[in-house]
């Protein structure tokens, strides 16, 4: 099996499956089982201060959204960060780490935006031989009302205040955990940078309403006949966390910054998508707590198989997408696809043909018999097809031959010689 040992920003852990900061990590118990799992690190559920204390609701915390086959594809979360004694978690954080001692134990921290408060934290954790601390700038409900998690994570003046506190009074490696509730990933992103982050790890939460009940006219999960906004996370939100991984990856600004991946990380090809987008590992929440700790155990050994057959190290899997992220005005407008329907899988239910008749170039035909065809001199390749259709492979993107004339415009294949002289370019069209 290749080898999956990982070492990210001096962290070493068997393998670059963490459990994110969340109720999975919140108490030695299920730190335990989630090492005996096969889990490579977890970073340890927020701690904070010794100030008011953290009192969650015993109530409903958590909304979903499902698929039409009930499989979930979204939480959202309400609950704060640990409501349990500060002392309590140190002394299990390092009862559990030195018993682990080649598993990655991270503390996840919040406290008030003031330096006293940073520095007594980061003193009253040194004693726990954890390995590094992430900084929880990103939980957008409850906390941040207080001037904590988001409302930090939003303000890039103070991430980078704060991280320079961090560097300052402690000598452990430091992640900064940022909001993806922001304009631009690469404000925050840059400023954790500037301040001194050893990584950066994206995305936290999304601020969310998931469902209204329409009997109560409450927003869910209802908490004696209200509800509030809370944090989405789970398959869902994995496309918007893999383009700001992506955008901090290949930003100039921000180049060369460590990422720890998250965002709805299910599977080993999740995991590896993030990897080749840039992220030196991923960290898993959702579906642990959707399928169990064990579900760790198929990701090692889908990477490893995936390595293997690949004939590449995991080191050159990390990265290895991000030439290929480009800007829309970058993109090769001389290449033309056209779909192509294969017969002999086609199940003739139609749903290609409804979709690009009533919604896009009406470029499938429908005979008497039911036969799907395609128009090659309507279809302009936007594959929604391909999208809508039940049947994995029957309906494909077959590209043209340069030189060939596309059907649709009269025009050969690779007209243009480059971008710069290509019409769409807003040099030549004002020209």
């Amino acid at each position: 099996m290749a080898n999956l040992a990982s070492d990210f920003i001096g962290i070493k852990s068997p393998n670059p499956f963490w459990l994110a900061s969340a109720p999975p990590t919140d108490k030695k118990y299920n730190v335990e089982r989630a090492f005996e799992a096969g889990w490579g690190g977890v970073v340890w559920k927020t701690l904070g201060s010794e100030g008011p204390p953290v009192v969650n609701v015993n109530g409903p915390r958590y909304g979903a959204i499902w698929g039409a086959d009930r499989r979930l594809l979204g939480l959202n979360n309400i609950e704060l960060i640990t409501d349990r004694p500060l002392e309590v978690n140190l002394a299990e954080i390092k009862e559990v780490k030195r018993k682990w001692r080649d598993r990655a134990m991270i503390i996840s921290l919040m406290v008030p935006c003031d330096e006293d408060s940073w520095r007594d934290i980061l003193g009253r954790i040194e004693d726990t031989e954890a390995d590094g601390v992430e900084l929880n700038f990103g939980c957008p409900h409850g906390m941040a009302e207080r001037g904590m998690g988001s409302a930090v994570g939003q303000v890039p003046e103070y991430i980078e205040m704060v991280t320079r506190w961090v560097k300052k009074h402690s000598r452990m490696p430091c992640i900064v955990k940022l909001t993806p509730n922001i304009t631009n990933i690469l404000a925050p992103a840059g400023a954790a940078k500037r301040g001194g982050a050893d990584a950066v790890s994206l995305i936290n939460t999304i601020n969310s309403i998931t469902s209204v009940d329409l009997d109560s006219f409450s927003p869910e999960p209802m908490i004696d006949g209200k509800g509030t906004h809370g944090g989405y996370c789970g398959p869902a939100v994995k496309p918007i966390a893999m383009n700001m991984v992506a955008e901090i990856a290949r930003s100039a600004e921000t180049r060369g910054l460590p990422i720890s991946g998250i965002g709805g990380v299910t599977t080993w090809r999740d995991a590896a998508e993030f990897m080749a987008l840039g992220a030196g590992n991923v960290q898993v929440c959702t579906a642990a707590m959707t399928y169990g700790f064990k579900i760790v155990q198929e990701m090692i050994s889908g990477l490893s198989q995936y390595l293997d057959d690949k004939q590449i190290a995991m080191s050159d899997l990390i990265g290895r997408a991000v030439p290929n992220v480009t800007d829309w005005q970058y993109l090769n407008l001389n290449y033309v696809a056209k779909a192509h329907i294969d017969q002999d899988l086609c199940i003739k239910c139609g749903r290609c043909y409804a979709a690009c008749e009533d919604t896009s170039h009406q470029a499938i035909a429908m005979s008497a018999d039911r036969t799907f065809t395609v128009k090659d001199d309507e279809c302009v390749a936007c594959n929604l097809c391909v999208n809508v259709c039940p049947v994995d492979n029957c309906i494909t993107m077959v590209p043209m031959a340069k030189g060939a004339v596309d059907p649709r415009t009269g025009r050969k294949v690779g007209d243009y010689a480059n971008w710069t002289t290509h019409p769409n370019n807003p040099s030549v069209a004002a020209e």
